[in-house]
């Protein structure tokens, strides 16, 4: 291949020829970009992919992600026709086992949410188990799922008929080319720099695996991946294996199961990895292993040959150990990066990337070309990691834990160990003192409950911290609480076009006098949401406005994008102070205790300086909680003082899981809960805060859903059974088919019952009842379209 065969300009360049470069190219060519090119730095489906195990198990924890991988399957087994070529698509299932009671209840979830999602997937007893796996150890098993429409895949064919069906459309491809910088100008990508020449484009996706980070960095973008080895066994034929039979997946064991050529092949994924060392894959590394260890795969041999007798006579063909990229949280990255206008990345696939290929390359593509994903998957936005997780020291610490807890039982509130103490709250050794339990967000941590004395045990059932969280929602209504929202996302807009800009990209009135706090959404040009958010006006040229604390990135990025041509600048102003939350009936007798007297005089949903304690302050009247009072805004030098005032004046330091549990109860809807890129207002109940005038970014298409009958909304669920413990995500029943799904959940202390919100999707009345299949087992719930709880008691539902 020579200089000449690089094009000059293309519309999109695709980094990388592995499952996610030859996906995205493949649905580019397909969306009518047919100059796109795809450059691979050795051949097509090396790296990673040409070894992947190529298991393609549908069910996700979540809807969308689910569906993403329902469009693989459909893509895989269509290619043979599509293009004359085998992909090695063998649709034999999956059979899932459970070797404990919580993986009992993992699977049986599981079963629940694929039935919702429209899966096929049984529960099957152990003996119907054994009857699937004949060769299998059932004695310790205690039931499973089978998946009848899971399957495999083979790699290097997929990618082989992908990049074949491209170049039919006219994409092209070039292998051994490296790309060795990428240019921008005025923050947007404009070309390539290659080791064959340049292309000027306008779209660069980053679909380059384990070497995703290094080309990030060549333009200045965070791309946080890291490789660990990743292994499996190989044997010669055994007696026992005729033709193709399901996956097996051991769990509890760690361990993957199928046929490979008539022998077995056993996967693992270990309580903790073995993150590769920098430098440790040279530039040439194409189709290359890593050496074997078994030492380090020892002991999931010792699980495997409890599982499966027949191995202990097994002749070994190999242990393979080929590199896997994984993310700090187990979830690819897919999107724009907030960095630089135009650059994607498709990255960091924690060893699903087959599974997921096919649906991420299309809304990937979708998103190149339309400007959004086919469907939310705001989990998978690259923004969504602090910039602090980019660190090689913090990647290569997370990783190894981020493998070992591929196959975990999915207990509510899981919470990594490693990687943490990135970012603390200015409070946090006060914290600490007074026992709080933390949980990191966006690197941050943040109290989740207070005397804390061990590390609470994972559970299915009502958690070991019910009645530490109970005394901080009663603190909170009945007396007076503290809670910390330092973490919280705080942009700066300033310049003489800020009221005529926020105008524009928010949908609520930012047009109210200094002073004034409003809510408002953020919507795309669809009519759904981006974000939510309170922006306080300070002066007629000064907002703040407050976001989620894992929303900043995202949202700075939106705002920038969207900001040519007005005279305003936006600056992220987090860190350099904290917002401590007084809420609760007795607040003002504890503001005025604690010499804040003139607190009392800031009207609701109003803003304005605070002088007290020798300090500068702004005070605002809201509350996130359902309960009178105010959030103060400090220097994060004065929080000290601040709480100390708050705290000997009375009140309860409160954390996360009780402020959640009162949102809930007050019906208040949550980004990335709630409110997502599939939700409008409409839906959500929130029409109240858009203004009436338009003007803002998805008025249009806001306005043409209104003028269609929409039934689907979002829900207050208030649970007959005190005992009953939502998990998340549970599909609601109505009518006697799926008409909805949990978003939010948790123990309303409030109401004593079980409370939550959710998506429903069919007409139901106030007051009628639905069932919530709980991993199996379905337990009533009344359905409002309000909250269940009111502090002032004027709309408390009737719990008897």
């Amino acid at each position: 291949m020579n200089k000449s065969d690089i094009p000059g300009y293309s519309s999109v360049v695709v980094i990388g020829g592995g499952i996610m470069g030859c996906s995205t190219l493949y649905h580019l060519a397909e969306m009518g970009v047919s100059d796109a090119i795809l450059l691979e730095r050795n051949e097509i489906s090396s790296g990673t992919t040409w070894h992947s195990a190529a298991q393609v198990r549908a069910l996700r924890n979540s809807q969308n992600l689910t569906r993403m991988i329902q469009y693989s399957v459909e893509l895989y087994s269509g290619l043979e026709r599509e293009c004359g070529k085998s992909v090695g698509w063998i649709q034999k299932g999956s059979l899932s086992i459970a070797t404990c009671r919580d993986r009992l209840t993992h699977i049986k979830m599981q079963e629940s949410l694929a039935r919702a999602y429209g899966l096929k997937a049984k529960y099957v007893t152990a003996d119907e188990a054994l009857e699937r796996w004949p060769l299998m150890n059932a004695d310790d098993v205690l039931g499973a799922v089978w998946s009848p429409d899971d399957g495999r895949v083979s790699p290097t064919d997929l990618c082989s008929a992908l990049a074949s069906i491209a170049r039919g459309r006219g994409a092209r491809i070039h292998e051994h080319v490296s790309v060795t910088g990428i240019f921008t100008a005025n923050g947007r990508v404009r070309g390539v720099e290659t080791t064959r020449g340049t292309v000027r484009c306008d779209a660069v996706a980053i679909c380059a695996g384990l070497w995703s980070r290094e080309i990030g960095g060549k333009v200045g973008v965070d791309v946080p991946v890291w490789p660990c080895e990743h292994f499996y066994l190989l044997t010669r034929p055994v007696d026992g294996i005729s033709g193709n039979v399901p996956t097996l997946s051991d769990h509890d064991g760690g361990l993957y199961i199928r046929d490979d050529s008539g022998g077995l092949l056993v996967g693992c994924f270990e309580p903790v990895g073995k993150a590769i060392p920098p430098g440790g894959i040279g530039g040439d590394f194409g189709f290359g292993l890593l050496p074997e260890d078994w030492d380090h795969f020892e002991p999931m041999m010792i699980n495997a040959l409890h599982r499966l007798p027949v191995l202990e006579n097994a002749e070994v063909k190999m242990l393979l150990n080929g590199p896997e990229s994984f993310t700090p949280d187990g979830t690819f990255m897919l999107g724009e990066t907030a960095e630089t206008k135009g650059l994607f990345l498709g990255c960091g696939m924690n060893s699903v990337g087959v599974a997921s290929g096919g649906g991420a390359g299309m809304n990937l593509a979708h998103c190149i070309v339309n400007g959004s994903m086919a469907c939310d998957l705001s989990g998978a936005d690259p923004k969504r990691f602090a910039p602090v997780f980019n660190s090689v020291e913090h990647l290569m610490e997370r990783v190894p834990e981020v493998l070992g807890r591929h196959y975990e039982i999915s207990y509510p509130g899981r919470q990594f160990a490693t990687a943490r103490d990135l970012r603390v709250l200015p409070l946090d050794a006060q914290y600490r003192a007074a026992g709080a339990h933390m949980g990191q967000f966006f690197g941050w941590e943040r109290p989740l409950f207070f005397g804390c004395d061990s590390e609470p045990e994972p559970r299915f059932s009502r958690p070991d911290w019910f009645e530490n969280v109970k005394n901080e929602v009663m603190a909170a209504h009945c007396r007076s609480a503290v809670f910390d929202s330092s973490s919280f996302g705080k942009l700066e807009i300033r310049g003489n076009d800020s009221e005529s800009f926020l105008m524009r990209v928010c949908a609520g009135n930012l047009d109210r006098p200094p002073g004034s706090v409003i809510y408002t959404a953020m919507l795309n040009e669809r009519g759904t949401y981006e974000s939510d958010l309170t922006a306080h006006r300070i002066s007629s040229s000064h907002y703040v406005l407050y976001t989620g604390t894992g929303s900043v990135k995202r949202d700075r990025s939106w705002l920038k994008n969207h900001s040519d041509g007005f005279d305003v600048t936006i600056s992220d102003v987090t860190e350099d102070y904290s917002v401590l939350c007084l809420m609760g009936p007795n607040a003002i007798d504890t503001a005025i205790k604690a010499g804040m007297r003139n607190l009392a005089g800031l009207g609701y949903f109003k803003t304005g300086c605070l002088h007290a304690l020798g300090l500068e302050m702004r005070a605002a009247r809201m509350s996130y909680v359902g309960e009178a009072g105010w959030e103060i805004t400090c220097n994060r030098k004065d929080a000290l003082k601040l709480y100390a005032a708050l705290t000997s004046a009375g009140a309860t330091p409160a954390g996360l899981y009780a402020q959640t549990s009162m949102r809930i109860e007050k019906g208040y809807r949550a980004i990335g809960h709630e409110l997502d890129g599939d939700i409008s207002p409409l839906e959500a109940g929130l029409l109240f805060a858009l203004r009436k005038s338009g003007g803002f970014i998805g008025a249009k298409a806001l306005t043409d859903r209104m003028g269609r009958e929409a039934t689907r909304r979002i829900a207050s669920l208030l649970f007959d059974d005190v005992m009953a413990e939502p998990l998340g995500h549970d599909p609601i029943y109505f009518g006697g088919g799926v008409a909805g799904q949990i978003t939010s959940c948790g123990f309303g202390y409030r109401v004593n019952r079980p409370v939550a919100l959710g998506i429903v999707n069919c007409k139901v009345e106030d007051g009628e009842s639905v069932d919530v299949d709980i991993a199996g087992e379905f337990h009533s719930a009344k359905i409002f379209s309000g909250p269940v709880f009111d502090p002032n008691g004027s709309r408390m539902r009737n719990i008897t």
